[in-house]
């Protein structure tokens, strides 16, 4: 989550104690928590979502791509509005609504209701997460102690992630009056509210230095054009690509052109604007950024694939499902431990050994579900511990790759630009993810009949994760032709 930069700002900076800074780094460090949690308590939990709102297979996506979608389009506007209305007031105000569009989600009949609630949770996080990365700014003006504050605001987001993934298990399986998926949202209404009050209470408001406001034109050019791609990509699969979905798709692409074009311009005559296009006049950021979105198109992907086989194909519980990931996770924080500073020294080396292990861990994966026997992974039998041992180095894997691709994107970005094209990085890496859940979350549920066999199941993971594969690969070409 260090990544989540803005454009540079100035700021009239004060002496502040150390007990101040360190619990205003907890606090606005909740933004991050509370965003990660809420993106992989949902991928463990989706079976239990699409029954709880008698929803479809698309549904589900759209409960992941629509979250990604929000935080995608509003990141950089939301960097922008601590900017010019004061980061205090954004940071509680947007955690206040992310709160209330979490309630909201609780509280959904149906997917629509669900899924626009979710599109909404999105863009309140990227409204509340750059608020928190602006004071550490202003908080640690120090290198040392801001790597330092960047370091454990990292470490909470990493360990939100292994949290999340464990009550994404947990939670639907609790027996009350609420079904058991809604608490997966509600864990949000104590967490939030406290965290709005403690920043009201605790933080101070820096003095903002910038006048004027944000790019609203290009916020919904982007918007329209993101979502006119991402919907029929969903819902056009499982409606069988009528007349709409297939016009959607080329006219999300002139929305983007048009985008495009309206930035340059924006530019050009010193306007606002949304990204700064002077960055795909660099090469290694453009290399960067294939290399990133190449490979964020399998990582999320992967958990939507391996959530829906386990619990509605194999037939795991959503807690035993959790607990796989878990395990997940804690080979990802392991590995990212040491990851960084092994390719400060060693290069992009590291990198692609950890996607090669992903490689060899995700051949592994196709192998123990064709080989086991039918329960084989739902009691203590050496399949079960073999696949948990893949899933370990998978995790290992993802922690040598996921924290230093930011820095090999922004190696060569002239200090000036590196706010601007952190933030852009973060945008691509959303939008990534949810191609990811339509491309091979929509392979994965085509191959899948209304009353699918076992065999079917493996067919479509075969499918897909030779997909994810692919995305890889292409990973592992593109790092071989950037430089150093």
């Amino acid at each position: 989550m260090r990544t989540l930069l803005r454009q540079t700002t100035t700021y009239q900076t004060a002496s502040y104690t150390n007990i101040y800074r360190w619990i205003a780094l907890l606090i606005v460090s909740t933004a991050a928590f509370l965003s990660v949690v809420d993106l992989f308590i949902v991928n463990v939990a989706l079976p239990s979502i699409r029954e709880g709102i008698h929803g479809t297979n698309g549904d589900s996506q759209m409960v992941i791509a629509l979250y990604l979608l929000g935080h995608a389009i509003f990141l950089i506007t939301g960097g922008r509005f601590g900017d010019y209305y004061g980061h205090k007031k954004v940071f509680i105000w947007s955690m206040l609504l992310f709160t209330a569009a979490s309630v909201c989600c609780a509280a959904a009949q149906n997917a629509t209701q669900l899924n626009i609630a979710r599109l909404l949770q999105g863009a309140f996080a990227a409204f509340m997460v750059p608020q928190s990365i602006a004071y550490i700014q202003f908080l640690f003006p120090a290198h040392q102690e801001r790597a330092k504050a960047l370091g454990i605001y990292g470490t909470i987001a990493g360990i939100a992630s292994v949290i999340g993934q464990y009550l994404g298990g947990l939670l639907p399986e609790i027996q009350s009056a609420i079904s058991g998926w809604r608490w997966l949202f509600l864990v949000n209404l104590p967490a939030g509210l406290l965290a709005a009050a403690a920043a009201a209470y605790w933080l101070k408001t820096p003095a903002k230095k910038t006048s004027g406001s944000p790019d609203y034109s290009g916020v919904l050019l982007l918007s329209a054009g993101l979502i006119a791609l991402i919907y029929p990509l969903i819902r056009g699969r499982e409606m069988g690509w009528p007349l709409w979905s297939v016009l959607l798709l080329p006219l999300s692409l002139v929305l983007l052109a048009w985008f495009i074009r309206d930035q340059y311009h924006r530019q050009k005559t010193g306007k606002r604007f949304l990204i700064d296009l002077q960055l795909f006049r660099n090469r290694s950021f453009n290399t960067g950024l294939i290399t990133a979105t190449a490979y964020f198109i399998a990582q999320d992907s992967y958990f939507l694939i391996n959530t829906v086989l386990l619990q509605t194909g194999i037939g795991l519980s959503s807690a035993a499902t959790g607990s796989y990931f878990v395990i997940q996770g804690v080979g990802y924080v392991v590995a990212a431990i040491f990851s960084s500073r092994l390719t400060a020294r060693y290069g992009k080396v590291i990198i692609q050994a950890g996607v090669l292990l992903m490689l060899t861990m995700l051949f592994l994966h196709v192998l123990i579900m064709e080989i086991a026997p039918a329960g084989a992974l739902l009691s203590a039998t050496v399949y079960r511990q073999a696949f948990l041992g893949v899933l370990f180095l998978y995790g290992m894997g993802c922690g040598s790759v996921l924290p230093s691709l930011l820095t090999i994107t922004l190696k060569k970005i002239p200090t000036h630009l590196a706010a601007t094209a952190a933030a852009t990085y973060v945008t691509f890496q959303q939008v990534s993810i949810a191609l990811g859940v339509c491309i091979t979350g929509g392979l994965f549920f085509q191959f899948l009949g209304a009353d699918p066999s076992l065999s079917e199941w493996l067919m479509a993971y075969r499918w897909a994760t030779g997909t994810n594969m692919f995305f890889l690969l292409v990973v592992v070409g593109t790092l071989s032709v950037k430089k150093d």
